[in-house]
This record gives C-alpha cells, structure tokens and sequence, in this order.
C-alpha cells in the first residue's frame, strides 16, 4: 500500500499537496486518514499495529512522524465507533478519549 495520505490531510500535516501525494496516486484514489488505518489494520490481519507501523504504511516516502498525533486523534474517534480496538498493555483500554503511553491498535474481534 503505497501512499493512502488523503491530499486534504497535507495542509494540516504542514505539507504542501504535491509533497504528500506520489505520482501512482493520480490513478487511484486516495483514502481519508481513518479508512487508510483501516485498510492496515485489515492487511495486517488479526494483529495489532503500532502508530508507528501504520504511519510508515500510510506515509512511506515522507515525513511519517508527522502522522503520529493525527493517527492517534483518528484511533480515538474510530474506536468510539467501535471499528478499531486501542490496546495498552495488550488489554483495550476503557475509555479511548483518556490513555496514556504506547498504544497499539487492531480491529474488533468478531463475536462468535
């Protein structure tokens, strides 16, 4: 998966558009932040990832510290979803507006 950054997203990550998309990117479309963590997760299977890990699949070209912040603010809204699971420690954590620390993430096991 080669740069998912969503051209929208590159004013907020202090790009300019040209640096944040990559030539195979004008033919096929771009995916928004948190479908980009998705489509990760998805590929990494039943595993967690760290930001880290996702940010360097997301952005592997650039500047993938600067996803790391938005990244985690994505990973908060979509497991209030419920479509992603933030783990600490290898447990998920309570409440995902209020953790601390490393962090990894990983989609919602399917319930027998």
């Amino acid at each position: 998966m080669r740069h998912i950054l969503r051209a929208s997203l590159a004013p907020a990550l202090g790009m300019r558009h040209w640096q944040a998309m990559s030539s195979t990117l004008s033919q096929t479309p771009a995916l928004p932040l948190d479908e980009a963590i998705l489509a990760v997760l998805t590929q990494n299977g039943d595993g967690t990832l760290s930001p880290p890990e996702i940010a360097h699949q997301v952005q592997p070209d650039g500047d993938w510290h600067a996803l790391l912040v938005p990244i985690r603010r994505a990973a908060v809204t979509l497991a209030l979803a419920g479509r992603l699971v933030i783990y600490r420690k290898g447990k998920p954590v309570e409440d995902p507006n209020d953790f601390r620390g490393v962090y990894r993430l990983g989609l919602p096991k399917a319930a027998d």
